[in-house]
Parts: structure tokens; C-alpha cells; sequence
């Protein structure tokens, strides 16, 4: 039925009941205010769309994106799983993200058939979740999939019945039987469970009892452990060693993600032991990433992973968490790899390592910064992997197209060194891709044809952007941003970390408690354990490049809040704080996925915490925290990669250095011995002497009774706040540096 407003019309789903006038009134208001056409294929005459659900009065730009499917789509609710229950039907749970290419897939073939649409209507309340929005409902019902099929991903397709307890679950489905190579398709898959749930419904409810309690057994927290000790870090490098790839670095195995491997461990490993390997196996996963196609060599940034054994061809899409997590990895390895003498075995210099290195950190930023940014300040979520109803073509090229842009001769010469040829790599066109490490006239080509590669490519058209705002991603940006920005000596990265904060801190939070997402600038959703636990990790890089009082306060105000709302008497932190909606199971996050869990975050921001305050109360939950996990530290120390930085923190005596310089001077020349530094045990405080000491001493004792010696800026390293003679020249303060903190035993 299409119902008549002014000169909009909204459509009913087919098979779905008519709105209310009360419903069609507010949908009617959310469509006029969308702009840009509508996302579907189901259009009238005049370019309308035919169908309208209550997607439409969502701010998830995914949800957002089904609003006009003829599925009668609801949000997330109470409201849902009560009208199903009227009904007497099953609940048809889809979670997916903007975007995920086959969920993309799956839209187009089954949510935007009319047909299908009206057999789901019919027999189902149909409900569509944004995994990125809402990762507790998404991390329940995964748990469902991999339990009954092996193995997980998106788009998840999830049964339900009124109880929201799943009696079956998978991911993609084809339309139809024997498409795809599947033998049923999701028009039988429908069909089917609908008739066995309305005539032999005591066999799906009791299907659906026990996965529901098998879900929440395998999300249940583990009983704690002893403190895991060395023998945890020593077993973590033996996993690595085990599974490296010697040729490409990473994991052996396709497709190859960039999280799989934890390079900013080995990186400790080898500061911590001096032991070589773990030092290649970093440079060597470091390298084949940034010079593959899941690099992209034009825009800079990194896709979300390489479909193949060799970091070539990249599944697009970009990820904000991916970005800012790999820009903290080559960060830390210019800094690193900037302190070693001499070549490596492969004859390179390790300065021209570094150098690599520091290029693609900053090449990484600057293409969040310029590509997914939020004119209020914060950071948006991804960028899609298809453009033109096709993954990747905005990114890849063919020899015509480079000479077009370049010119006959350059654009010969960068097909030879991007590995462009006629017959391509991917779909008849070339991803871009270099086979090693380009200095001399290979650099200069490189630096003078991207920007004319990126103002053709401009003109292309765009994937789409998921345009929220979300306060967990955003907390590993505003770290990225604020460690490159003090490591390199650029003070813009860091003010571009502050803007970032301050949006957070004005827009997310409600008093003392974060909200998790934000679609310009109105914010929703409660914030979950990540959210607060990497905006505070942000927080203290923030604080320890700038020396301002106010971060360091944040990061104690939301710890505060975790300690409050999502602790664990045994230590640790849920993911949801109490009074949360209740799921199926509150759960625990104990693997270290594509994202770090916000318990692993959290165990170094405690320990950082109780160095920077010399409050051994945070010492204590941090060592709390991973004796909650000391089974899985013992048993699998590799699946808690991030975990595994807090304890080499936690096992090392921790150093800390206070740079107290002048009122108005400048503590440039100590600074730069330290930001050249890999010291990952080591926290910093930046000080000036007047005014605002005394703010920045009521929240750190460190700067308590230190004075600029002889009106020059002065260096005290401390340990336990016993600090040694204070260094007023950068000879001295190298000295001292050069006894490495002892380990803990």
C-alpha cells in the first residue's frame, strides 16, 4: 500500500501490516530530511522509493542503508521481540556493518527482492543490528554461529525466537537452492524454519535452550589463575615463531590480516632480550604489508586484509581501528629501528628501515585525517570497499589509466614499478603493489606521481563512507595521532588528537559515562567497556605528549567509571556495566581479535596509571586484571596479543621521566633524545615551571619538589619515584637512558 504525504510517498513492505498514521508522520519527517538519492532498486516513476521501514528513523548510516528495502526492517528492541511474540512468529536477527562487501552482496540479491521480502515479512519480525553500534548483541549471537557452523563472519543471519535465544544461525546465504555452490538458499532457509517453528515449536525452543546456554558458558569469565609470569611471553613468541610466514611475513596462511601477528610484541621482545629474530620477523611483516595491495599506494591508509598469501589483493574497505592500530605499529618501529646501527642481513641500512617506516605512519595519518574526518573533530568509521556495484574499483588501474595520468614516460615506469600490466592482477585491472622498499629515483618517481594518481583517481566515484563516530575507534586515532605527533616531532598530530578528544569529551560523554556512537554530533547508545577503556589510553598519550593536567584527569575520570560500572569482582572488566540490557550472557572479551579487547587496554592503562600517579591501587587491578586471564595467558598467550604488552610493562621496573623546563622556555633538545627512543616501559611527564604546576602536581606526584635547574630544563628519571641526579644536557640525560630498566622477578 503506498500511502499519500503531501508529495512523499512511503510504501508498506509487501506481506507486512499497514503503518499507523502516528509511524508514517515520523518516517515521512526522517526521509525529507535524508539527502542524496535513496539506496535501493525498488523505485517508482518519479525516483521514490517504493518501500519505507523504520530504519529510516535510525542515525546508523548501515541501518540507514536498508531503509528502503521491502523488508519490513526494525531496529534492535523490546519492541520487536513483543510483536513477534503477538504474532506468534520467529525473529529474523541480521547483523552486519556498512561496509562489508557481502553483506552488501546479500541485500541486493535477497533484502531488495520483493518477493523474498514478502515471504520474510510473513512468517518473520525481521530485525537488523549494526555489529559497530552494538558489538554486545553482535558478540552473543557470533558466539551462536561459531558454534553451530565452525566458524563466523558477516552478513550473520540469526533465528530467533521471543526469548531472543537462537535456535539456528549462519552467515551468507544465496537466494535460492544450488546458488553459489550453497544447496539450500535463504528463501528455503526461511520457509522452512518458519513451518518448523509454528508446528513443531517444543523442538526449536529446546534447540534454542541449550545453544542459548552453550553461549553463555563460552562467554562466561574464567576462574582466575596464578599472575602470569615470563614463561606467558616466552610461550607467545613461541607461537609466533611457529606460525610466521619466513617469505611474507605475518601468519602462513591466506587471507592475511595485519592483526594476526603482533608485531608491536616482538618489537618489546627485542628491546626487552635483544634476540634478533623477533626484530625480522617485525621488519619483515612490516614491510611486505606496506609495500603490498593492502597498502594502498596512492591515498595511503591501509584495507581491512589481503585475500591472498602475499598482502596483494586486499578486501577495500578501510577501517579506522586498522589505521590507527597499524600507524602505532610503524610509529614504534621507526623509533626502534632508528636506534640500531648498521644493515640488516638483507644489506639494508636500518636507517632506510626506519625512514620506510616513519613514511608510512604519516601517510597513514594524514589519510585519516584528510579522507575520514568529522568536520566536529572526531573520526569516522570506514570507508567502503565498493564503488559502481564493484569491490575495489576505485582502487585499481591499468596501464592507459596511469599514462593518462602521469604521461607516456612516467606512467611506463610506474607500471613497471607498481607491477601494473595489461592483463592485471585483479578482475583485468592491477592493484598497486612494490616489490621493495623504493629509495633513490624510485622514491622521486613515487613522491611526484601520487598526487597526480590522487587527483585522478578523485575523480572517480567514491566509495561511500560510514560517516558515525565511534568513542572506542576514536580512542586508538587520538593515541595514533598524539604518539606519531610526539615521536616525530610534529606538533599538528597531536593538536589533531586534542580536537578529537575534545569532540569525545563533549559530545560522548554524560557525566562521568561514555556513549558509544555519534552521527553528526547526536549521540547514542550506551558506551561499552572498549569505549572507555581506549578513549582513556588516548587520553594518557595525549597527556604524556603535551603535559596537560586535563588529560591525565580524563583518564582517571573514566577508569573511574569502569571500576564503577563493568568491573568483575574477580578481576577484570565486562563488556556491558550493570544495568545494561540484559543478553543472553554478559560477557567477558578474553580474545584479542582485528580490535584489542578493552580488558587487554586496560591492563596497560593501569599499570601506565600507577606510574604516572604512584597510586599502587591501579598496579594492584592491572595484576588482578591478568590473573583473571591467567589461563588463557598460559595456555594461548598469543590470543590475548595486547594483553601480552601489558605484561612485558608489567614485568619490567617501569621508568619515570619528568621534562620540568623554564616558565616560557623549551624542553626541545631533552625531548628529542627521548621521542627517538623505543621505551615501552617508560612513561613521560612534560612540565613547565609557574602557574600551572601546581595543577599538573595535584594529579601527578612526579613533578612534586622539582625545580629547573639553573633556569635550564631539567631531566629526572625516576623509578618508584626515586629518581637519579637530574640531566641538563642531552649527553647527560643519552647516559642515564643507557641503563635499561631492570627486569621484575
Amino acid at each position: 500500500m503506498v500511502l499519500p504525504t503531501g508529495t512523499l510517498h512511503l510504501g508498506t513492505p509487501p506481506g507486512a501490516a499497514p503503518f499507523d498514521a502516528a509511524l508514517v508522520e515520523r518516517l515521512a519527517a526522517a526521509v525529507l530530511r535524508r539527502e542524496g538519492p535513496p539506496r535501493t532498486r525498488n523505485l517508482l516513476a518519479d525516483g521514490q522509493p517504493m518501500f519505507t521501514n523504520r530504519l529510516a528513523l535510525e542515525t546508523s548510516p548501515y541501518l540507514l542503508q536498508h531503509a528502503h528495502n521491502p523488508v519490513d526492517w526494525r531496529p534492535w528492541g523490546e519492541e520487536a521481540f513483543t510483536e513477534a511474540k503477538a504474532r506468534g512468529v520467529p525473529v529474523f536477527l541480521s547483523i552486519g556493518y556498512s561496509t562489508c562487501h557481502w553483506c552488501h552482496v546479500m541485500e541486493e540479491e535477497s533484502f531488495e527482492d520483493p518477493q523474498l521480502a514478502q515471504a520474510l515479512n510473513e512468517r518473520w519480525v525481521c530485525i537488523k543490528v549494526d555489529r559497530e553500534e552494538r558489538p554486545d548483541v553482535d558478540a552473543v549471537y557470533m558466539q551462536a554461529v561459531q558454534l553451530l557452523t565452525g566458524h563466523g563472519g558477516w552478513p550473520m543471519s540469526v533465528f530467533l525466537t521471543h526469548e531472543k535465544k537462537p535456535f539456528f544461525a549462519g552467515t551468507y546465504f544465496p537466494p535460492g537452492d544450488g546458488q553459489r555452490g550453497a544447496r539450500v538458499g535463504f528463501l528455503t532457509v526461511v520457509t522452512q524454519l518458519s513451518r518448523i517453528f509454528a508446528e513443531e515449536r517444543p523442538r526449536a525452543e529446546e534447540s534454542a535452550q541449550d545453544l542459548a546456554e552453550a553461549v553463555a558458558k563460552a562467554l562466561r569469565p574464567e576462574a582466575p589463575a596464578t599472575l602470569p609470569g615470563a614463561a606467558a611471553l616466552a610461550g607467545a613468541l613461541d607461537h609466533y615463531l611457529h606460525v610466521f610466514d619466513p617469505r611474507e611475513g605475518g601468519v602462513r596462511r591466506a587471507p592475511k590480516f595485519p592483526s594476526s601477528l603482533n608485531v608491536r610484541f616482538l618489537l618489546r621482545v627485542h628491546a626487552r632480550t635483544g634476540a634478533k629474530e623477533p626484530l625480522l620477523m617485525a621488519w619483515l611483516t612490516l614491510e611486505k604489508m606496506a609495500l603490498g595491495g593492502l597498502y594502498d599506494q596512492v591515498g595511503g591508509g591501509f584495507h581491512r586484509y589481503s585475500t591472498d598469501a602475499q598482502w596483494l589483493v586486499p578486501h577495500f574497505e578501510k577501517m579506522l581501528y586498522d589505521n590507527a592500530l597499524l600507524a602505532i605499529a610503524y610509529t614504534e618501529a621507526w623509533q626502534l629501528f632508528s636506534g640500531l646501527p648498521g644493515a640488516a642481513p638483507d644489506g639494508m641500512a636500518w636507517s632506510v628501515k626506519a625512514a620506510f617506516c616513519k613514511r608510512i605512519a604519516l601517510e597513514t595519518l594524514a589519510y585519516l585525517d584528510k579522507e575520514q574526518s568529522d568536520p566536529r573533530g572526531g573520526f569516522w568509521s570506514a570507508a567502503d570497499a565498493d564503488s559502481e556495484g564493484e569491490e575495489g574499483t576505485f582502487f585499481v588501474w591499468t596501464p592507459l589509466q596511469l599514462a593518462a595520468a602521469l604521461g607516456h614516460d612516467d606512467g611506463a615506469k610506474l607500471a613497471a614499478l607498481y607491477g601494473v600490466t595489461p592483463e592485471g592482477n585483479f578482475e583485468g585491472k592491477s592493484v598497486l603493489s612494490l616489490a621493495h622498499v623504493p629509495q633513490g629515483e624510485d622514491l622521486a618517481l613515487l613522491e611526484r606521481a601520487r598526487p597526480k594518481l590522487y587527483a585522478a583517481r578523485a575523480l572517480r566515484p567514491w566509495p561511500l563512507i560510514d560517516r558515525k563516530v565511534l568513542a572506542s575507534w576514536n580512542g586508538l586515532a587520538i593515541s595514533a595521532f598524539a604518539r606519531a605527533g610526539l615521536a616525530f616531532a610534529e606538533p599538528a598530530l597531536v593538536q589533531r588528537a586534542g580536537r578529537a578528544a575534545d569532540e569525545l569529551l563533549s559530545t560522548h560523554l554524560q557525566g562521568s559515562y561514555l556513549l558509544r556512537t555519534s552521527l553528526a554530533g547526536v549521540p547514542r547508545h550506551p558506551g561499552l567497556l572498549e569505549d572507555h577503556a581506549f578513549l582513556a589510553a588516548g587520553l594518557l598519550d595525549l597527556f604524556e605528549a603535551t603535559g596537560a593536567p586535563r588529560w591525565l584527569t580524563g583518564a582517571r575520570g573514566l577508569h573511574r567509571t569502569l571500576r564503577a560500572r563493568f568491573a568483575d569482582e574477580a578481576g577484570g572488566f565486562f563488556r556491558t556495566p550493570e544495568g545494561h540490557e540484559a543478553l543472553l550472557a554478559r560477557e567477558k572479551p578474553a580474545y584479542d581479535g582485528a580490535e584489542p579487547t578493552g580488558n587487554s587496554v586496560a591492563a596497560l592503562n593501569l599499570l601506565r596509571l600507577a606510574a604516572l600517579t604512584g597510586e599502587d591501587g591501579y598496579r594492584s587491578e592491572a595484576e588482578a586484571l591478568l590473573r583473571a586471564f591467567g589461563a588463557t595467558l598460559a595456555a594461548a598467550p598469543a590470543a590475548l596479543g595486547e594483553a601480552l604488552l601489558a605484561l612485558d610493562f608489567l614485568h619490567q621496573e617501569a621508568r619515570e621521566v619528568v621534562l620540568l623546563r623554564p616558565q616560557g622556555g623549551s624542553d626541545a633538545a631533552l625531548l628529542e633524545v627521548l621521542r627517538t627512543r623505543f621505551a615501552p616501559a617508560q612513561v613521560l611527564v612534560r612540565a613547565e615551571e609557574g602557574p600551572g604546576l601546581e595543577a599538573l602536581a595535584a594529579v601527578t606526584p612526579l613533578v612534586r619538589e622539582r625545580t629547573a635547574l639553573a633556569g635550564a630544563t631539567t631531566a629526572y628519571l625516576c623509578r618508584h619515584g626515586a629518581c637519579g641526579l637530574p640531566a641538563t644536557t642531552a649527553e647527560a640525560l643519552r647516559a642515564q637512558l643507557a641503563t635499561p630498566p631492570p627486569t621484575r622477578r
